[in-house]
């Protein structure tokens, strides 16, 4: 059982780092300062709607917003940084 467990783990670990070798090579990387600005965002945001949703005292208040935009976290790196 624990055998397996192992097993499992360094199989998930090496194809995580065949991903990002592979995102590597082909000239991509995780746009990681996006997710602590998104979060930042998605708070401010998620506040203003429950003050809107306060002050109108409607339940049925729609709040329309995005908090992940899959696009952005990918990006092509730079030329420069590559070379």
């Amino acid at each position: 059982m624990i055998f397996d467990a192992l097993k499992s783990i360094l199989f998930v670990s090496i194809l995580v780092a065949i991903f990002f070798g592979a995102m590597s090579f082909l000239g991509y990387e995780i746009n990681e300062q996006y997710f602590s600005y998104s979060k930042k965002k998605c708070e401010e945001d998620l506040k203003k709607c429950a003050q809107k949703i306060l002050e109108k005292k409607e339940i049925n208040e729609h709040c329309n917003f995005k908090c992940l935009e899959p696009k952005l976290i990918v990006k092509k790196k730079n030329v420069s940084e590559s070379n």
